[in-house]
C-alpha cells in the first residue's frame, strides 16, 4: 500500500506533456476522485463550485481536450442566448439562426438570461449536460471559469454583438457600429442640424459606446461642439426612447434632430413628439437603428441605418457549425457593414 501511495505521489507531482494529462492524474492533482472529475467533465451539476473551480483549473492548466473534434452527427443542437428576449431586434437574430441552422438539419434550443449579460452556473450545467454542437450568445457570453467549462468539453461558442470586449480568441460577429453612428450624424448634419440630440443604449454595452464615438467623430469633422447634456443612455427599448425623448422635446433650448439609438427607441421618441404637438420632421428629426421591418410601415416612415441582423445571426452559426467540426474561422471576429436607408422622418430644420 505505502509502495502504491508513493508511486501516485510521484505521479501527480512529475511534469508532464502538454495536453497529456488523464482524469486519474487530474483527481490526484485536485486532491478529488475519479468520479467527480469525470462529473465536471461532463457538466454534472452535483459538484461543489469551489471543487468545479478547481478542476476546471487544472483541465485548463494541462490543456485537458477531447482528443478529435465533435462529430456533427453527435447532436443536431445548437443553444441560441439572449441576455434578453422582447423585441422585433430579436426576431431577426432567431431567423438569421434558424435558416442557417436548417440548411444543415440542425435545431436550434432558444434560452433568455432576464436581461442579464453572463449566464447563471446552473445553466450552464444544464447546458453541458445536453452536450449541443455549440453556443451563440447574443448580447451575451461566459466568464472565464465557464469559458473553460466549455473548452474542456469541446463545445464551441460564438457571440453575436458583443455586450463588452470580446474575450481574446472568443469568435464574434457583429456591425460596424461606429460606422453607423457616423453616418446617421453625418445626415443629419448634412441636412443642417446643429442642437442634435442622443439616445444610445446602455453605457455598460459595446455597441452603446462605438455609436457615440460615430456622433462624436461626425462633430469633430464638422469642427462642432457638442452639448454633454443631449446625450443620453437609453435601454433600446420603446420605453427608454419615450422617457428621453419627453426630456429632450421639452426643453426651451430642445433639439432640432434625434438620434434615437435603435429603432424600437425612435418609436418611443416619436411617442414623445405627438405627445408634445411637435410634428417629426417639420419640428425635429428623427434617426433610428436597425432598419427593422417596421421602420418603413410607421408614419413617417422612419430613416434608420441598416445592421444586417439576419446576416450577423446566419454567419455566427455557419461559423459555429464549421467549429463544431474543427474548422477555424478565417476572419475570428467580423463586423458586417451598415447603411444608411433615408426615408421621411428626416427634412432640413426649420
Amino acid at each position: 500500500m505505502s509502495t502504491s501511495a508513493t508511486s501516485s505521489s510521484e505521479t501527480s507531482a512529475a511534469p508532464r506533456r502538454r495536453g497529456s494529462a488523464t482524469i486519474a492524474s487530474i483527481a490526484a492533482e485536485t486532491g478529488v476522485s475519479v468520479p467527480t472529475v469525470s462529473k465536471v467533465l461532463n457538466g454534472r451539476p452535483d459538484v461543489a463550485p469551489d471543487t468545479r473551480a478547481r478542476v476546471e483549473a487544472a483541465l485548463e492548466r494541462h490543456q485537458y481536450r477531447r482528443r478529435t473534434p465533435r462529430a456533427q452527427t453527435e447532436s443536431s443542437l445548437v443553444e441560441l442566448v439572449f441576455h434578453q428576449l422582447d423585441s422585433a431586434w430579436s426576431i431577426q437574430i432567431i431567423q438569421g439562426v434558424e435558416a442557417a441552422a436548417a440548411a444543415e438539419n440542425v435545431e436550434v434550443v432558444l434560452s433568455e438570461l432576464g436581461g442579464e449579460h453572463r449566464p447563471p452556473q446552473h445553466w450552464l450545467d444544464n447546458v453541458v449536460a445536453r452536450r449541443p454542437l455549440g453556443v451563440i450568445f447574443v448580447l451575451s457570453g461566459v466568464d472565464p471559469g465557464q469559458r473553460q467549462q466549455l473548452d474542456a468539453r469541446s463545445i464551441p461558442y460564438v457571440v453575436v454583438d458583443t455586450a463588452g470586449e470580446p474575450l481574446p480568441g472568443v469568435p464574434t460577429v457583429g456591425s460596424n457600429n461606429w460606422a453607423g453612428g457616423l453616418a446617421a450624424t453625418r445626415h443629419l448634419l448634412r441636412l443642417g442640424h446643429r442642437r442634435i440630440a442622443m439616445i444610445s443604449g446602455p453605457a455598460d454595452v459595446l455597441c452603446s459606446k462605438a455609436r457615440i464615438d460615430g456622433f462624436r467623430t461626425a462633430h469633430e469633422e464638422a469642427g462642432l461642439e457638442i452639448d454633454p447634456t443631449l446625450v443620453r443612455h437609453g435601454n433600446f427599448y420603446v420605453d427608454g426612447g419615450f422617457r428621453h425623448g419627453i426630456e429632450l422635446l421639452s426643453r426651451d433650448d430642445r433639439p432640432t434632430a434625434v438620434f434615437a439609438g435603435s429603432d424600437m427607441q425612435a418609436l418611443g421618441v416619436l411617442r414623445a413628439a405627438r405627445e408634445l404637438r411637435l410634428r417629426v420632421p417639420e419640428d425635429v428629426s428623427v434617426v433610428g437603428y436597425d432598419d427593422l421591418p417596421l421602420a418603413e410601415w410607421i408614419g413617417p416612415s422612419l430613416t434608420t441605418i441598416r445592421q444586417p441582423l439576419t446576416d450577423m445571426a446566419g454567419t455566427a452559426t455557419r461559423m459555429l457549425l464549421g467549429l463544431a467540426r474543427g474548422e477555424q474561422p478565417v476572419t475570428p471576429q467580423l463586423d458586417l457593414a451598415t447603411e444608411l436607408v433615408v426615408r421621411e422622418s428626416t427634412s432640413p430644420p426649420r
